[in-house]
């Protein structure tokens, strides 16, 4: 795959609570347990706001009254792809929102010298040209050449 950044292919999500829990999770005092919880709650926010404009199609439902249209996802499943090892711990949020999701991983470390990125791992589904990609990346990594790099390379 192509090394292309592609802006519109990203979500920023600069919502007033995410703002909130990020200010919370780069605090010092925050213990262990309350910064894993920070994590799967801001990892709702990122896979709710990344997944704002998939294709709905119409389907008919039985209700307990009558027969009714409603919306449901349509197009692609979804695979959730992390950057290892900060975007791991944001698959569980995404999870929680579509749980049907596959998963796979890219490892990325960067050259000390250089700073350059390499990447070291890269495991995707098997159908992942059949699916739509998450890559969650934390509040730290998304700032990062990393970030950047392996969501080119997810393009």
């Amino acid at each position: 795959m192509a090394d292309r950044f592609d802006p519109q292919r990203f979500t920023v999500i600069d919502h007033p609570l995410v703002q909130h829990k990020l200010h919370i999770l780069r605090d010092k005092s925050t213990g262990t347990k309350q910064f894993r919880e920070l994590v799967t709650e801001l990892a709702i926010f990122e896979g709710y706001e990344a997944m704002r404009d998939f294709p709905l199609e119409n389907v008919e439902v039985e209700t307990p009254l009558e027969s009714t249209t409603c919306k449901r996802l349509a197009g692609k499943k979804v695979a959730i792809i992390p950057i290892l090892r900060a975007g791991l711990g944001m698959v569980d949020g995404i999870l929680e929102l579509v749980p049907s999701a596959r998963v796979g991983h890219v490892g990325m470390y960067r050259d000390p010298e250089t700073h350059e990125p390499h990447q070291y791992y890269c495991k995707f589904p098997e159908d992942i040209e059949n699916r739509t990609c998450l890559t969650p990346c934390s509040p730290r990594a998304a700032r990062s050449p990393r970030a950047f790099t392996s969501c080119a390379r997810l393009a």
